[in-house]
């Protein structure tokens, strides 16, 4: 589902239609705060950091899981993803299998993270911890779950997407937010925002004064893989929360985009879908071209036919993180 344009807004010009829905966005935070205030039914035996946002739909929290698996890795840690496995058919809990799962059945964002840490899929998370636990977990990367109290955490991590900020300031459906920023904020941790310097400095101009955690900054850098992406012809598609920052990612890589087709989030990319868009291509000499997370759920007979452009987070300064993440893991077992 595509996000309404007044969510959007700045803060201080919401538009009409958050006024008018604001008594259901009043209902729905009142709701998400009850339900958040909830005692922790599981406190596991090792630390558990989770990535999460205030934000509706993406906002880099993939990128971060995979960023923090290879630190934590790097420094003599046994990283396991948790995750609810949106969009997949099987409740779990279940260690993902990349040959055996499809995103279809353990969702897209699973499937790639399983290539860089052991990852479960659990719609009960305080299940998937306990999983993850008893095959040898010694930190647990809970994707998401920011808003659900079932698992205790030892460390919240906020992500946000620093040219969108938190839109303008209201809770759903008036606004992009789960939960009210204050309420979020005082949860959190860390708070990282995700973009290049520009967007972090209009970023911290609107709501500096909000943050009273810890603030870290970074972005999604291309991963370089060889490709030679200079004057290539491109019909470019993507179902993640910014498909325009993908667009834009390649532009700046050289690639004429000739086509940009921005998808629903997650949206299933289907044979017939991807006919219609390899048509297309043909008849404009285009490659087609996509993101890392849709590759997951292309068809098997397209995925020597679309390229492929990884992302990864690169933070620009780690001290503070690898000063909490430290503390963790030296206070638990594991």
């Amino acid at each position: 589902m595509k996000a309404p344009e007044f969510w959007g807004k700045p803060p201080d010009r919401p538009g009409w239609q958050a006024h008018i829905l604001a008594p259901v966005s009043c209902a729905v935070a009142a709701a998400s705060r009850r339900r958040i205030k909830r005692a922790a039914t599981y406190k596991p035996q090792v630390p558990v950091v989770c990535i999460g946002n205030i934000n509706v739909g993406g906002t880099g929290k993939t990128p971060t899981v995979i960023a923090l698996a290879q630190r934590l890795a790097e420094t003599g840690n046994t990283p396991h993803v948790v995750s609810r496995g949106y969009g997949g058919t099987i409740a779990g809990p279940v260690r993902v299998n990349e040959r055996l799962h499809s995103a279809a059945d353990v969702g897209d964002e699973p499937l790639l993270l399983s290539a860089f840490a052991p990852t479960w899929v659990s719609r009960d998370r305080a299940a998937g911890v306990r999983e993850a636990e008893k095959n040898g977990a010694g930190v647990i990367l809970l994707d998401d779950g920011f808003q659900n109290p079932s698992v205790a955490k030892d460390l919240s991590i906020i992500v946000v997407n620093a040219g969108y900020g938190f839109g303008n300031a209201r809770v759903m459906p008036a606004g992009p937010l789960r939960e009210t920023l204050a309420d979020g904020l005082v949860r959190a941790d860390v708070l990282l925002s995700i973009g290049p310097e520009n967007a972090q400095q209009n970023f911290l101009g609107v709501w500096g004064e909000q943050i009273d955690c810890s603030h870290i900054t970074g972005d999604l850098v291309p991963l370089a893989t060889g490709m030679d992406w200079e004057d290539l012809k491109v019909l470019a598609f993507a179902g993640i929360g910014h498909p325009e920052k993908f667009f834009q990612t390649l532009k700046n890589l050289g690639a004429i985009v000739v086509q940009a087709k921005p998808l629903d989030d997650h949206q299933p990319l289907t044979a017939g879908l991807l006919k219609r868009l390899q048509a297309e291509a043909d008849r404009i000499g285009a490659q087609l071209v996509t993101t890392e997370k849709d590759a997951t759920r292309l068809p098997a007979e397209y995925r020597q036919k679309v390229l492929t452009l990884p992302v990864r987070l690169q933070l620009n300064d780690w001290s503070a993180l690898d000063a909490a993440l430290g503390r963790l893991t030296a206070q638990k077992p594991g």
